[in-house]
């Protein structure tokens, strides 16, 4: 094993470790998060593997692979938090509504 190639384990465990203390989300997203990581560390150790299945679905090379399969996980993060800002910001508009509801009802 190389020296990057203990840098990207340790990172990609310090993340996995540090999402499942600190940030402890449902049980799917761990899930998700816990087969990325095991799948990074695999590539990390063995990189010639994506080359192999880059080849099989038709890409260049498994950096390609790599690359393409990142931005989908992008993509998917930012629904993510698109989705929980929305929620939020409906969350927040009803206790507005209500704290605006209890004023009117205390004045009168």
């Amino acid at each position: 094993m190389n020296g990057i190639q203990v840098i990207l384990i340790s990172g990609v465990l310090l993340i996995f470790f540090y999402y499942t203390f600190r940030l402890r989300s449902a049980i799917l997203d761990l899930l998700v998060l816990a087969i990325c990581s095991g799948l990074g560390i695999f590539f990390i150790l063995f990189p010639s593997y994506t080359n192999d299945i880059a080849h099989k679905l038709g890409v260049g090379r498994g950096a390609d692979l790599l690359f393409y399969i990142c931005i989908l996980l992008f993509l998917f993060v930012v629904m993510k938090l698109f989705a929980r800002i929305r929620r939020l910001e409906r969350k927040l508009t009803e206790v507005i509504r209500n704290d605006a509801k209890k004023e009117m009802q205390v004045k009168d």
